[in-house]
């Protein structure tokens, strides 16, 4: 287990703020990439983000302080093995084990989707009413996808058999997800609902309390880029149209971390564009966001 730091670190920040001793916050990379179906290039976002991040001004706007005075530590990525996705997420869970057991809060990055399952399984140890909150553009509710259950596309489908979960921002599912979904009463707040929050049929402007009030009070936040509208966030392995913009997103999340215990986090599938730095630069903000929601309510800076 590799628990070192890397002088390649989120935002490119002093060692006073970047020891593993000293941080609240661990970045852990996983640049996994075995299944992805469509576009590839999510083994590089771990490191297009990290890259974006320097260029993040550190001062935040809106929370009004210097969020990385917290501690942020960023990790050697997990080491990739080619025997498969079960050795990867053996590693990811043992690791993200050790880190909750000294007090951290792990950050994955990922990586294709599939990497939270090794995350959740060990937050799921510590906290056993744990709620995964998934926002996403597709319901990854496969039980098998081209004959392997631990593809992208099965994610959610190896947490429900894991841990409660509601999903938000889906837009795109198969048939056999969806009857899933209607035989297990599975909590999913449809992209287009959200958006057309008005019809008789959808949810009321009010669709953050009701995705907030369906959760249980310790809470891991897996966040798939593709959730995003295209519009803001093209650099992702499956884009689909008619996803969240910026600052709904981010409304969302403040709400969340304000009224629920978020334990950790994970953001996964930037599928990095070369030559276009702002999806890229978008991811890297992201992470800072809700790193500096979860420092201000913990008061650490």
């Amino acid at each position: 287990m590799n628990l070192k730091s890397t002088d390649h670190n989120f935002l490119g920040i002093p060692s006073e703020f970047s020891e593993f001793e000293k941080s609240e916050f661990v970045i852990l990379p996983v640049p996994f990439e075995q299944t992805t179906t469509y576009q590839t290039g999510t083994k590089h976002g771990p490191r297009a983000i990290i890259d974006a991040s320097h260029e993040v001004e550190t001062f935040d706007e809106e929370l009004k302080f210097e969020t990385f005075k917290a501690g942020i530590c960023t990790l050697n990525p997990v080491e990739i093995s080619s025997a498969g996705a079960q050795v990867v997420l053996d590693r990811i869970y043992e690791t993200t084990r050790e880190l909750i057991s000294q007090g951290k809060k792990p950050i994955m990055i990922g990586g294709e989707h599939t990497v939270s399952i090794g995350a959740v399984r060990a937050y799921k140890e510590k906290y056993p009413d744990l709620s995964v909150l998934q926002l996403d553009a597709h319901a990854d509710l496969r039980d098998s996808y081209q004959e392997n259950k631990f593809s992208h596309a099965c994610v959610m489908r190896r947490i429900v058999e894991l841990s409660h979960f509601v999903g938000v921002g889906i837009r795109n599912l198969s048939e056999e997800e969806f009857k899933f979904i209607r035989k297990n009463q599975t909590d999913i707040f449809w992209a287009q609902d959200i958006r057309n929050h008005d019809r008789s049929d959808g949810y009321e402007a009010g669709w953050k309390e009701e995705v907030i009030e369906k959760l249980k009070p310790d809470v891991y936040l897996t966040f798939d880029l593709d959730v995003l509208d295209p519009s803001i966030m093209p650099a992702v392995g499956t884009p689909e149209p008619g996803g969240l913009l910026w600052y709904e997103t981010l409304d969302f999340l403040r709400e969340l971390i304000d009224k629920k215990n978020v334990v950790g986090f994970d953001v996964v599938e930037l599928c990095p564009i070369p030559g276009m730095v702002a999806p890229d630069f978008l991811a890297a903000k992201l992470l800072y966001k809700i790193i500096g929601y979860m420092a201000r309510k913990k008061s650490v800076v």
